[in-house]
C-alpha cells in the first residue's frame, strides 16, 4: 500500500483543497500509510507462520509441540534469544525438517532407514544404518532345513573363512561398508551403557561430519613436467579426494558409498568408475583450457598409488590416486594448453575460500562493476583496476568481480586515493586463486594495499576501504600501507605459511600473511583463514589498530610461533576484539575490547589488563589478560584434563580445527550457548549429537541397542 493509493480513496474534492494548500494532508496520510504497510506485511507473516515450510525460526517449535515433538531439556532457553546466533542455536536444537516429518516418522518407527533418515533431520548429516545381527558369524547346522535354522540356512557366507581374492571386500573391513563376518562382542558384566558392537540386537549409525566442497573446472597444478605429473590440488599438497553424494532412490534405501561424502578409495575407483567419474560427479579431469577443454575418456583411467610418483601409466592412459590426490599422464602430449580438474575435498565448515554460497549485501546499482575471468571484458585483474582508474577518478568506488576458478598472478600494488570504495570479490560458486609468485620461486611477494592521502590527521570516514570477499591468496602476503581506512577480508584465505609442500608442510611458516605498516587502518575478519598477522606502527604518536575477528581461523603454522604481534615478538600496537575464533599460536597485542567464545591455542599477553574482558574461552592457565569469566581451565589444577586437543592442525587436511572427540566436555561444551568455541561454532555440533542420541532413543524399538559412530 503506497501513499498515493490511500490518498486516491478520498473524495476528489478533498484532494483538490488539500493541493491548494501545500499538499499537508497527502504528507499525513503518508505516515498512515507506513504504518498500514507495517500492519499488511505482520498479517503476511501470520500467514506464513501457519506452514513449517515458510514460518519464521521462532515459529518451528510451536508447531512442534502441535505434533507432539519433544524438545530437548535446555531448549527452552534458545527461544529468548533475538540475536543471529541464538537463531542458529534454535535451528539446531528444534530442526525444521524433524518437525516437519514427525507425524511420518512416527509411522515407520522401527525401520532401518528411518535412523539414516532421522540423521539428516536432526543434524543435516548423510549416515549409514547398519544391523549388527546380520554381521554375526554364525556356525551352519549340519541337519535338515527347520524353522529354527532358518536364518543360518539363509546366510551360508556367515560361517566361512575370509575370502582374500575379495580385495575390495578386504578394503571395507571394520568400516561403515564392511561386509565381513564378525564374532559376537560380549562387554564386561559391569558394562550398563554398552551391549557390545557387533550383537543380536545392536544397531549402529555411522554419520559422516565433515561436508564435501567442490572444486570446479580449476588448474591442476604440475609438480613434473617431464614426468606428466599433476597434484588436484592447486596449492601442490596431497589432497584426498571425497565422493560428492547422489540421492538415495527410495526412502527404505539404505546408503551406500555413493550417498554419503566418503573418501574415494583406489579400489573402489577401478570397481566402480563410472560411478565416480564424469563431467558432474565426484572427480574429472580436463586436458585444455577452461572454456574449449576435452573430457579425459573413462577408458583412459586407471586408479593407482602414485604415492611415489613411481607408477608408470601405459600409452594412453591417466592414472589417478584418489588418497593423495594426483595424477600421472602417459605422456606430455596434449598438455601444452594444461590441465584442469573437478573435485571434491572434505573441510569442517563454510569459511575460507570456497565455492559454497556466501551472503552478499545488496550493493549500490550506480556502483561500477567490472568482471574479470574467461570470456569476460578483461582478462585479468590488473586490466580491471586500470579502466576504473580511466573512467573514474578520485574519488571512486568499484566492484571488480572474478569469475571462474583460474590463478590470477596479478595485481602486486593497489593504489587507492581519499574516499575510494574497493571490492575485490569472487563470483557466486567461484573460488578464484591470487598467486602472488610461483610455488618453486623462493623470492618473496606481497600484495601491496597503499593510500596515496597526504593528510596528517584524516577523518576516518574520509580514508578509502577495501573489501576481499572469497579469496584464495598463496605464495605471500597482504601488506597495508599509508593512509587507508577499513580493511574487510570475508570467507577469503590466505593460506598459512604462504604455500604448501606435497606433505602439507607450511613452507615459510614464520612469515605473515598480513602485515599493517604505519597505517591507522581497521581490519574486519569474518568467516575466513589468516596465517600471523604483525602490526607496526609508531605507538607515541598513533591510534591503536583495531582488529575484528569473527567466525575466522588466525593460523601461526605452530603455537610457539606468534599468531597476532609487532616485529622482533613486541606487542602489536592493537586493540583486538575477538568472537568465535580459533587462534593458533601466540597473541601478544596492547589491549582487547570483547574476547568471547575463542580457542586460544597458544601464549596470550595483554599489555592493559584494566580494560576489556575475556569470557568463555579456552587459554593456556598462565596467560596475562584482563579478568577472565567462564574460561577453561577454571583452576590452575586441572590443566592436565581439560587441555585443548584437535584432531587436525595443518590447513589442507580434512580434520583442520576440528575438536577430537576425546576433548574434556568443558572445552567441547565451553561457549556462552553450550555450542563449542571456536571457528566451528556455530556448527552446534554437542546439540546436534544430544538431538540425534534422543531421537534414536525415541524411534528404536525396545530391546535394540542403537549407538552413533562417528566417521568423520
Amino acid at each position: 500500500m503506497t501513499p498515493d493509493q490511500v490518498y486516491a480513496l478520498l473524495p476528489a474534492v478533498h484532494r483538490r483543497l488539500d493541493a491548494e494548500r501545500g499538499s499537508k494532508l497527502y504528507e499525513l496520510l503518508s505516515v498512515v500509510a507506513a504504518q498500514a504497510r507495517v500492519v499488511q506485511d505482520d498479517i503476511e507473516r501470520l500467514y506464513d507462520n501457519w506452514f513449517i515450510e515458510t514460518c519464521e525460526d521462532w515459529v518451528v517449535p510451536y508447531i512442534g509441540d502441535l505434533v507432539g515433538h519433544r524438545m530437548l531439556p535446555g531448549t527452552t532457553a534458545a527461544l529468548s534469544g533475538t540475536s543471529s546466533p541464538g537463531y542458529g542455536l534454535l535451528a539446531a536444537a528444534v530442526p525444521r525438517r524433524e518437525v516437519a516429518n514427525t507425524v511420518a516418522n512416527r509411522r515407520r518407527k522401527g525401520t532401518l532407514a528411518l535412523l539414516e533418515d532421522l540423521a539428516a533431520d536432526v543434524a543435516d548429516w548423510p549416515s549409514r544404518a547398519v544391523e549388527s545381527r546380520h554381521m554375526l558369524a554364525l556356525t551352519q547346522p549340519v541337519r535338515r532345513h527347520t524353522a529354527e535354522n532358518h536364518d543360518a540356512q539363509g546366510r551360508p557366507s556367515r560361517g566361512c573363512l575370509v575370502d582374500v581374492r575379495r580385495i575390495d571386500t578386504l578394503d571395507r573391513i571394520d568400516g561403515p561398508f564392511d561386509e565381513l563376518a564378525h564374532t559376537v562382542e560380549v562387554p564386561r558384566s559391569d558394562a550398563g551403557r554398552r551391549v557390545g558392537r557387533y550383537n543380536i540386537p545392536g544397531v549402529g549409525l555411522h554419520v559422516w561430519r565433515l561436508r564435501p566442497q567442490p572444486v570446479t573446472r580449476a588448474p591442476a597444478l604440475c609438480v613434473d613436467q617431464a614426468r606428466a605429473c599433476y597434484t588436484f590440488s592447486i596449492l601442490g599438497n596431497d589432497t584426498e579426494l571425497f565422493t560428492k553424494p547422489v540421492p538415495e532412490p527410495a526412502a527404505c534405501h539404505v546408503a551406500d558409498e555413493t550417498n554419503v561424502p566418503a573418501p574415494i578409495r583406489r579400489r573402489a575407483l577401478t570397481e566402480r568408475l563410472y560411478d565416480y567419474y564424469g563431467p558432474l560427479k565426484s572427480l574429472c579431469v580436463w586436458t585444455g583450457p577452461h572454456a574449449e577443454g576435452d573430457v579425459v575418456a573413462p577408458d583412459r583411467i586407471v586408479s593407482a598409488d602414485l604415492s611415489d610418483w613411481s607408477y608408470a601409466p601405459r600409452d594412453g592412459q591417466v592414472a589417478l590416486d584418489p588418497v593423495l590426490g594426483r595424477i600421472r599422464f602417459s605422456g606430455r602430449t596434449g598438455l601444452e594448453r594444461g590441465v584442469r580438474v573437478t573435485y571434491h575435498h572434505a573441510f569442517p565448515h563454510d569459511f575460507g575460500g570456497g565455492e559454497y554460497p556466501r551472503p552478499r549485501n545488496a550493493a549500490d546499482p550506480t556502483v561500477a562493476r567490472y568482471r574479470v575471468g574467461p570470456g569476460e571484458e578483461h582478462a585479468d585483474i590488473t586490466d580491471a583496476l586500470e579502466r576504473w582508474r580511466s573512467e573514474r577518478p578520485h574519488p571512486a568506488e568499484a566492484i571488480v568481480e572474478i569469475a571462474g576458478n583460474d590463478v590470477h598472478h596479478d595485481p602486486e600494488d593497489i593504489l587507492l586515493g581519499p574516499e575510494d570504495r574497493l571490492t575485490l570479490r569472487a563470483e557466486d560458486g567461484s573460488r578464484p586463486v591470487l598467486a602472488l609468485r610461483d610455488p618453486t620461486d623462493n623470492d618473496p611477494a606481497s600484495l601491496r594495499i597503499t593510500g596515496t592521502g597526504t593528510t596528517t590527521e584524516p577523518r576516518r570516514e574520509l580514508l578509502p576501504r577495501v573489501v576481499l570477499d572469497g579469496l584464495m591468496i598463496t605464495g605471500g602476503g597482504v601488506q597495508v600501507r599509508g593512509e587507508v581506512g577499513q580493511l574487510v577480508v570475508r570467507h577469503c584465505t590466505f593460506v598459512p605459511g604462504w604455500a604448501l609442500d606435497a606433505h602439507g608442510l607450511p613452507r615459510s611458516p614464520e612469515e605473515a600473511s598480513l602485515e599493517l605498516i604505519d597505517t591507522p587502518v581497521s581490519v574486519e575478519i569474518e568467516h575466513s583463514i589468516l596465517g600471523t598477522v604483525v602490526v607496526s606502527g609508531d605507538e607515541a604518536t598513533t591510534e591503536p589498530n583495531r582488529i575484528l575477528l569473527s567466525d575466522s581461523v588466525l593460523d601461526a603454522t605452530r603455537r610457539d610461533f606468534a599468531a597476532l604481534a609487532a616485529p622482533e615478538g613486541r606487542c602489536a600496537h592493537a586493540l583486538l576484539t575477538a568472537r568465535r575464533t580459533t587462534v593458533i599460536g601466540s597473541v601478544l597485542t596492547r589491549a582487547v575490547d570483547v574476547v568471547e567464545n575463542c580457542l586460544l591455542d597458544g601464549d596470550v599477553r595483554i599489555a592493559e589488563r584494566t580494560r576489556g574482558r575475556v569470557r568463555f574461552c579456552w587459554l593456556p592457565p598462565d596467560s596475562r589478560t584482563p579478568r577472565r569469566l567462564f574460561c577453561q581451565p577454571e583452576h590452575s589444577g586441572e590443566p592436565d584434563r581439560v587441555v585443548l586437543r584437535f584432531a587436525g592442525t595443518r590447513y589442507g587436511t580434512p580434520d583442520y580445527v576440528w575438536l577430537a572427540d576425546t576433548c574434556a566436555e568443558e572445552i567441547r561444551r565451553g561457549a556462552d550457548d553450550g555450542s563449542e568455541p571456536g571457528a566451528l561454532h556455530d556448527l552446534f555440533r554437542p546439540q546436534h549429537q544430544d538431538n540425534l542420541r534422543a531421537r534414536l532413543a525415541e524411534y528404536t524399538p525396545a530391546g535394540c541397542d542403537a549407538g552413533v559412530f562417528f566417521v568423520t
